[in-house]
Protein backbone atom coordinates (compact mmCIF):
# COMPACT_ATOMS: atom_id res chain seq x y z
CA UNK A 1 0.00 0.00 0.00
CA UNK A 2 0.98 3.32 -1.04
CA UNK A 3 1.01 5.37 2.21
CA UNK A 4 2.48 8.44 0.25
CA UNK A 5 -0.31 8.16 -2.63
CA UNK A 6 -2.94 8.27 -0.14
CA UNK A 7 -1.71 11.02 1.91
CA UNK A 8 -1.53 13.40 -1.19
CA UNK A 9 -4.61 12.41 -2.40
CA UNK A 10 -6.35 13.40 1.39
CA UNK A 11 -6.65 16.75 1.05
CA UNK A 12 -8.45 17.37 -2.69
CA UNK A 13 -10.62 14.79 -1.18
CA UNK A 14 -11.81 16.02 1.39
CA UNK A 15 -12.09 19.39 -0.81
CA UNK A 16 -14.39 17.68 -2.98
CA UNK A 17 -16.58 16.70 -0.48
CA UNK A 18 -16.78 20.62 1.16
CA UNK A 19 -17.31 21.69 -2.22
CA UNK A 20 -20.52 19.53 -2.26
CA UNK A 21 -22.11 20.73 0.99
CA UNK A 22 -20.03 18.18 3.81
CA UNK A 23 -19.07 20.25 6.35
CA UNK A 24 -15.25 20.17 7.49
CA UNK A 25 -15.54 17.99 10.65
CA UNK A 26 -18.11 15.44 8.53
CA UNK A 27 -16.21 15.32 5.37
CA UNK A 28 -12.65 14.46 7.39
CA UNK A 29 -14.86 11.46 9.04
CA UNK A 30 -15.89 10.40 5.96
CA UNK A 31 -12.41 10.65 4.04
CA UNK A 32 -10.83 8.80 7.00
CA UNK A 33 -13.42 6.28 6.62
CA UNK A 34 -12.77 6.06 2.93
CA UNK A 35 -8.78 5.74 4.17
CA UNK A 36 -9.31 2.96 5.55
CA UNK A 37 -11.23 0.71 3.56
CA UNK A 38 -8.59 2.20 1.16
CA UNK A 39 -5.72 0.33 3.18
CA UNK A 40 -7.89 -2.49 3.17
CA UNK A 41 -8.94 -3.44 -0.08
CA UNK A 42 -6.31 -1.95 -2.39
CA UNK A 43 -3.61 -4.27 -2.22
CA UNK A 44 -5.61 -7.07 -3.39
CA UNK A 45 -7.58 -4.74 -6.27
CA UNK A 46 -6.38 -1.28 -6.61
CA UNK A 47 -8.25 1.08 -8.74
CA UNK A 48 -7.79 2.86 -11.95
CA UNK A 49 -8.26 6.21 -10.68
CA UNK A 50 -7.18 6.61 -6.59
CA UNK A 51 -8.78 9.77 -6.43
CA UNK A 52 -11.94 8.96 -8.11
CA UNK A 53 -12.36 6.03 -5.91
CA UNK A 54 -11.58 8.28 -2.76
CA UNK A 55 -14.16 10.62 -3.65
CA UNK A 56 -17.14 8.33 -4.27
CA UNK A 57 -16.67 6.59 -1.17
CA UNK A 58 -16.00 9.13 1.32
CA UNK A 59 -18.88 11.09 -0.18
CA UNK A 60 -21.37 7.64 0.36
CA UNK A 61 -20.02 7.50 3.98
CA UNK A 62 -20.61 11.00 4.39
CA UNK A 63 -24.32 10.41 2.89
CA UNK A 64 -24.78 7.27 5.42
CA UNK A 65 -23.55 8.84 8.36
CA UNK A 66 -25.60 11.95 7.45
CA UNK A 67 -28.75 9.72 7.28
CA UNK A 68 -28.00 8.42 10.18
CA UNK A 69 -27.70 11.30 12.62
CA UNK A 70 -31.16 12.55 10.75
CA UNK A 71 -32.43 9.61 12.34
CA UNK A 72 -31.02 9.71 16.11
CA UNK A 73 -32.94 13.48 15.59
CA UNK A 74 -35.86 12.17 14.64
CA UNK A 75 -35.48 9.98 17.42
CA UNK A 76 -34.87 12.66 19.77
CA UNK A 77 -37.27 14.72 18.72
CA UNK A 78 -40.20 12.26 19.30
CA UNK A 79 -39.35 12.90 23.05
CA UNK A 80 -40.75 14.66 25.77
CA UNK A 81 -38.76 18.12 26.31
CA UNK A 82 -38.57 16.50 30.12
CA UNK A 83 -37.58 13.44 31.16
CA UNK A 84 -40.07 11.41 32.17
CA UNK A 85 -39.57 10.00 36.10
CA UNK A 86 -39.41 6.12 36.83
CA UNK A 87 -37.60 2.88 35.76
CA UNK A 88 -37.73 2.26 31.58
CA UNK A 89 -39.06 -1.45 31.04
CA UNK A 90 -36.87 -1.75 28.09
CA UNK A 91 -33.21 -1.39 26.64
CA UNK A 92 -33.40 -0.17 23.07
CA UNK A 93 -30.35 -0.73 20.19
CA UNK A 94 -28.81 2.73 21.13
CA UNK A 95 -27.92 1.46 24.42
CA UNK A 96 -26.60 -1.72 23.17
CA UNK A 97 -24.34 0.55 19.98
CA UNK A 98 -23.00 2.76 23.32
CA UNK A 99 -21.96 -1.09 24.75
CA UNK A 100 -20.61 -2.23 21.34
CA UNK A 101 -18.30 0.97 20.68
CA UNK A 102 -16.81 0.43 23.92
CA UNK A 103 -15.06 -2.62 22.70
CA UNK A 104 -12.19 -4.08 24.43
CA UNK A 105 -9.58 -3.93 21.76
CA UNK A 106 -10.14 -0.02 22.82
CA UNK A 107 -8.53 1.89 25.22
CA UNK A 108 -11.19 3.93 27.43
CA UNK A 109 -10.26 6.90 26.04
CA UNK A 110 -10.55 5.73 22.34
CA UNK A 111 -13.89 4.13 22.80
CA UNK A 112 -15.50 7.25 24.78
CA UNK A 113 -13.96 9.34 21.33
CA UNK A 114 -15.86 6.75 18.97
CA UNK A 115 -19.34 6.26 20.64
CA UNK A 116 -19.47 9.87 21.13
CA UNK A 117 -18.80 10.51 17.60
CA UNK A 118 -20.57 7.36 15.81
CA UNK A 119 -23.40 7.17 18.06
CA UNK A 120 -23.51 10.20 20.19
CA UNK A 121 -23.79 12.35 17.29
CA UNK A 122 -20.73 14.98 18.40
CA UNK A 123 -18.57 16.81 15.91
CA UNK A 124 -15.10 16.25 16.16
CA UNK A 125 -14.98 19.56 17.72
CA UNK A 126 -17.06 19.16 20.82
CA UNK A 127 -15.14 15.69 21.57
CA UNK A 128 -11.94 17.76 21.28
CA UNK A 129 -13.03 20.08 23.88
CA UNK A 130 -14.53 17.68 26.40
CA UNK A 131 -11.33 16.21 26.61
CA UNK A 132 -9.27 19.69 26.27
CA UNK A 133 -7.09 18.57 23.03
CA UNK A 134 -6.90 19.98 19.88
CA UNK A 135 -8.95 19.00 17.72
CA UNK A 136 -6.61 17.64 14.72
CA UNK A 137 -5.66 15.56 18.18
CA UNK A 138 -9.01 14.20 18.42
CA UNK A 139 -9.38 13.18 14.86
CA UNK A 140 -6.71 11.22 14.81
CA UNK A 141 -7.56 9.68 17.98
CA UNK A 142 -11.02 8.48 16.38
CA UNK A 143 -9.46 7.69 13.30
CA UNK A 144 -6.88 5.30 14.96
CA UNK A 145 -9.97 3.93 16.85
CA UNK A 146 -11.80 3.21 13.85
CA UNK A 147 -8.68 1.07 12.20
CA UNK A 148 -8.63 -1.19 15.30
CA UNK A 149 -12.17 -1.52 15.12
CA UNK A 150 -12.53 -2.28 11.62
CA UNK A 151 -11.74 -5.95 11.22
CA UNK A 152 -12.69 -6.81 15.08
CA UNK A 153 -16.40 -8.98 15.89
CA UNK A 154 -18.61 -6.69 17.35
CA UNK A 155 -19.61 -9.70 20.26
CA UNK A 156 -17.46 -8.42 23.05
CA UNK A 157 -19.55 -5.52 24.49
CA UNK A 158 -17.24 -2.73 26.59
CA UNK A 159 -17.92 -2.39 30.65
CA UNK A 160 -19.87 -0.21 32.25
CA UNK A 161 -17.54 2.32 33.20
CA UNK A 162 -16.83 3.83 29.91
CA UNK A 163 -20.27 3.41 28.95
CA UNK A 164 -21.05 5.81 31.80
CA UNK A 165 -18.00 7.95 30.77
CA UNK A 166 -19.80 8.83 27.58
CA UNK A 167 -23.10 9.42 28.64
CA UNK A 168 -21.76 11.97 30.98
CA UNK A 169 -19.97 13.32 28.34
CA UNK A 170 -22.93 13.56 25.95
CA UNK A 171 -24.97 14.86 28.89
CA UNK A 172 -22.64 17.45 29.40
CA UNK A 173 -22.70 19.04 25.91
CA UNK A 174 -26.68 18.76 25.97
CA UNK A 175 -26.59 20.62 29.24
CA UNK A 176 -24.46 23.31 27.62
CA UNK A 177 -27.16 23.95 24.68
CA UNK A 178 -28.83 20.80 23.42
CA UNK A 179 -31.68 20.20 25.29
CA UNK A 180 -32.72 16.90 23.74
CA UNK A 181 -29.36 15.72 23.90
CA UNK A 182 -29.34 16.06 27.53
CA UNK A 183 -32.79 14.25 27.54
CA UNK A 184 -31.83 11.51 25.44
CA UNK A 185 -28.48 11.28 28.23
CA UNK A 186 -30.79 10.74 31.19
CA UNK A 187 -33.12 8.54 28.81
CA UNK A 188 -30.46 5.91 28.24
CA UNK A 189 -29.20 6.33 31.64
CA UNK A 190 -32.44 5.17 33.35
CA UNK A 191 -32.62 2.11 31.49
CA UNK A 192 -29.20 1.18 32.19
CA UNK A 193 -30.09 1.78 35.87
CA UNK A 194 -32.56 -0.52 35.28
CA UNK A 195 -30.76 -3.58 34.07
CA UNK A 196 -27.38 -3.05 35.92
CA UNK A 197 -27.07 -2.92 39.51
CA UNK A 198 -24.39 -0.44 39.67
CA UNK A 199 -23.89 2.14 42.54
CA UNK A 200 -22.38 4.98 39.73
CA UNK A 201 -24.78 3.96 37.42
CA UNK A 202 -27.07 5.22 39.89
CA UNK A 203 -24.74 8.29 40.55
CA UNK A 204 -24.80 9.15 37.34
CA UNK A 205 -28.49 9.39 36.87
CA UNK A 206 -28.89 11.66 40.44
CA UNK A 207 -26.40 13.71 38.99
CA UNK A 208 -27.93 14.45 35.37
CA UNK A 209 -31.26 14.64 37.44
CA UNK A 210 -29.74 17.47 40.19
CA UNK A 211 -28.27 19.36 37.15
CA UNK A 212 -31.19 19.11 35.28
CA UNK A 213 -33.96 20.48 37.45
CA UNK A 214 -31.86 24.09 37.03
CA UNK A 215 -31.87 23.69 33.35
CA UNK A 216 -34.86 26.43 33.42
CA UNK A 217 -33.04 28.73 35.50
CA UNK A 218 -29.72 28.75 33.51
CA UNK A 219 -30.31 31.20 31.18
CA UNK A 220 -32.17 34.60 31.25
CA UNK A 221 -35.05 35.20 28.36
CA UNK A 222 -32.14 37.36 26.38
CA UNK A 223 -30.47 33.88 25.92
CA UNK A 224 -27.55 34.97 28.30
CA UNK A 225 -26.39 32.85 30.74
CA UNK A 226 -27.03 32.92 34.87
CA UNK A 227 -24.95 31.89 37.24
CA UNK A 228 -25.49 29.58 39.78
CA UNK A 229 -25.78 32.14 42.59
CA UNK A 230 -28.28 34.21 40.85
CA UNK A 231 -30.56 31.68 39.66
CA UNK A 232 -34.09 32.11 40.91
CA UNK A 233 -34.25 28.42 42.91
CA UNK A 234 -38.23 28.73 42.46
CA UNK A 235 -37.71 27.55 38.75
CA UNK A 236 -35.68 24.47 39.75
CA UNK A 237 -37.64 21.37 39.57
CA UNK A 238 -38.21 20.18 42.89
CA UNK A 239 -39.48 16.83 41.32
CA UNK A 240 -36.68 15.75 39.62
CA UNK A 241 -34.25 17.30 42.66
CA UNK A 242 -36.36 15.00 44.86
CA UNK A 243 -35.95 12.38 42.69
CA UNK A 244 -31.92 12.37 42.03
CA UNK A 245 -31.62 12.66 46.60
CA UNK A 246 -33.60 9.77 46.59
CA UNK A 247 -31.51 7.63 43.83
CA UNK A 248 -28.05 9.52 45.00
CA UNK A 249 -28.46 8.36 48.91
CA UNK A 250 -29.80 4.99 48.36
CA UNK A 251 -26.44 4.65 45.88
CA UNK A 252 -24.13 6.16 49.02
CA UNK A 253 -25.48 4.04 51.18
CA UNK A 254 -23.92 0.97 49.58
CA UNK A 255 -20.75 2.47 50.46
CA UNK A 256 -18.83 2.33 46.88
CA UNK A 257 -17.91 5.63 46.86
CA UNK A 258 -17.13 6.37 42.71
CA UNK A 259 -16.94 9.65 41.09
CA UNK A 260 -20.18 10.42 39.87
CA UNK A 261 -21.70 10.00 43.14
CA UNK A 262 -19.04 12.62 44.67
CA UNK A 263 -19.93 15.02 41.91
CA UNK A 264 -24.23 14.41 42.76
CA UNK A 265 -23.20 14.75 46.13
CA UNK A 266 -21.85 18.33 45.25
CA UNK A 267 -24.83 19.30 42.97
CA UNK A 268 -27.48 18.03 46.11
CA UNK A 269 -25.88 20.11 48.47
CA UNK A 270 -26.70 23.41 46.06
CA UNK A 271 -30.06 21.80 45.66
CA UNK A 272 -31.11 21.56 49.27
CA UNK A 273 -29.89 24.95 49.78
CA UNK A 274 -32.75 27.62 49.61
CA UNK A 275 -30.74 30.45 48.77
CA UNK A 276 -26.77 31.14 47.56
CA UNK A 277 -26.13 32.64 51.51
CA UNK A 278 -27.04 29.07 52.60
CA UNK A 279 -24.81 26.65 50.95
CA UNK A 280 -22.86 24.42 52.96
CA UNK A 281 -19.46 25.35 50.92
CA UNK A 282 -17.36 23.15 53.96
CA UNK A 283 -19.10 20.42 52.91
CA UNK A 284 -19.20 20.85 49.51
CA UNK A 285 -14.66 21.51 49.93
CA UNK A 286 -14.56 18.51 51.69
CA UNK A 287 -16.69 16.28 48.89
CA UNK A 288 -14.42 17.71 46.17
CA UNK A 289 -11.53 16.52 48.33
CA UNK A 290 -13.49 13.26 47.91
CA UNK A 291 -13.35 13.55 44.26
CA UNK A 292 -9.85 15.03 43.87
CA UNK A 293 -8.53 11.81 45.55
CA UNK A 294 -10.79 9.83 42.90
CA UNK A 295 -10.26 11.04 39.99
CA UNK A 296 -6.78 13.39 40.10
CA UNK A 297 -8.73 15.87 37.77
CA UNK A 298 -7.13 19.42 37.37
CA UNK A 299 -10.75 20.59 36.36
CA UNK A 300 -12.39 19.48 39.82
CA UNK A 301 -9.41 20.93 41.71
CA UNK A 302 -10.25 24.16 39.84
CA UNK A 303 -13.61 23.78 41.05
CA UNK A 304 -12.45 22.97 44.61
CA UNK A 305 -10.83 26.42 44.43
CA UNK A 306 -14.17 28.29 43.95
CA UNK A 307 -15.44 26.38 46.71
CA UNK A 308 -12.85 27.00 49.09
CA UNK A 309 -13.03 30.46 48.24
CA UNK A 310 -16.06 30.51 49.05
CA UNK A 311 -15.93 28.83 52.11
CA UNK A 312 -12.83 29.96 53.85
CA UNK A 313 -12.60 33.50 51.65
CA UNK A 314 -11.40 34.27 48.33
CA UNK A 315 -7.27 34.65 49.81
CA UNK A 316 -7.80 30.87 50.39
CA UNK A 317 -9.46 30.58 47.23
CA UNK A 318 -6.64 32.19 44.94
CA UNK A 319 -4.18 30.03 47.09
CA UNK A 320 -5.53 27.14 46.01
CA UNK A 321 -5.60 28.41 42.47
CA UNK A 322 -1.86 29.25 42.60
CA UNK A 323 -1.41 25.41 42.87
CA UNK A 324 -2.94 24.78 39.57
CA UNK A 325 -2.12 24.96 36.06
CA UNK A 326 -2.94 28.75 34.69
CA UNK A 327 -3.30 26.93 31.19
CA UNK A 328 -6.40 25.37 32.63
CA UNK A 329 -9.58 26.09 30.93
CA UNK A 330 -11.40 28.65 32.56
CA UNK A 331 -8.84 28.92 35.13
CA UNK A 332 -9.09 32.99 34.23
CA UNK A 333 -12.46 33.46 34.81
CA UNK A 334 -12.30 31.38 38.30
CA UNK A 335 -9.04 33.89 39.18
CA UNK A 336 -11.56 37.13 38.33
CA UNK A 337 -14.05 36.07 40.37
CA UNK A 338 -12.17 35.36 43.68
CA UNK A 339 -9.99 38.25 42.75
CA UNK A 340 -13.65 40.48 42.66
CA UNK A 341 -14.87 38.89 45.92
CA UNK A 342 -11.38 40.35 47.57
CA UNK A 343 -12.29 43.82 46.10
CA UNK A 344 -10.00 43.89 43.61
CA UNK A 345 -11.93 45.17 40.95
CA UNK A 346 -9.21 46.39 38.51
CA UNK A 347 -7.67 43.09 38.25
CA UNK A 348 -10.90 40.86 38.18
CA UNK A 349 -12.40 43.40 35.50
CA UNK A 350 -9.04 42.54 33.29
CA UNK A 351 -9.22 38.93 34.30
CA UNK A 352 -13.04 39.06 32.55
CA UNK A 353 -12.04 40.68 29.82
CA UNK A 354 -8.69 37.69 29.42
CA UNK A 355 -11.19 35.03 29.96
CA UNK A 356 -13.81 35.88 27.66
CA UNK A 357 -11.23 36.20 24.82
CA UNK A 358 -10.92 32.22 25.79
CA UNK A 359 -14.19 31.34 26.15
CA UNK A 360 -15.07 28.25 23.80
CA UNK A 361 -19.11 29.26 23.40
CA UNK A 362 -20.54 32.55 22.26
CA UNK A 363 -22.84 32.49 25.56
CA UNK A 364 -20.56 32.22 28.14
CA UNK A 365 -18.24 34.81 25.85
CA UNK A 366 -20.98 37.10 26.20
CA UNK A 367 -21.38 36.74 30.17
CA UNK A 368 -17.53 37.21 30.74
CA UNK A 369 -17.56 40.84 29.10
CA UNK A 370 -20.26 41.28 30.72
CA UNK A 371 -18.92 40.91 33.89
CA UNK A 372 -15.90 42.95 32.85
CA UNK A 373 -17.76 45.75 31.52
CA UNK A 374 -19.80 45.99 35.20
CA UNK A 375 -17.17 45.53 37.03
CA UNK A 376 -15.48 49.01 34.94
CA UNK A 377 -18.41 50.56 35.71
CA UNK A 378 -18.36 50.31 39.31
CA UNK A 379 -14.88 51.37 39.38
CA UNK A 380 -15.66 55.36 36.73
CA UNK A 381 -18.33 56.00 39.91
Amino acid sequence: MDEALLRSLTPGVLTVLVRRGADFAAAEDAVQDALVEAVRGWPADPPRDPKGWLVTVAWRKFLDAARSDAARRRREDRLDEEPAPGPVPAVDDTLQLYFLCAHPSLTPASAVALTLRAVGGLTTRQIAQAYLVPEATMAQRISRAKRTVSGVRFDQPGDVGTVLRVLYLVFNEGYSGDIDLAAEAIRLTRQLAAHVDHPEVAGLLALMLLHHARRAARTAADGSLVPLAEQDRRRWDTRLIAEGIEILQAALARDRLGEFQAQAAIAALHADAPTAEETDWVQIVEWYDELTRLTRNPIVRLNRAVAVGEADGPRAGLAALAELDASLPRHTAVAAYLHERDGDLATAAQLYAEAAHKAPHLAERDHLTRQAARLNARRRR
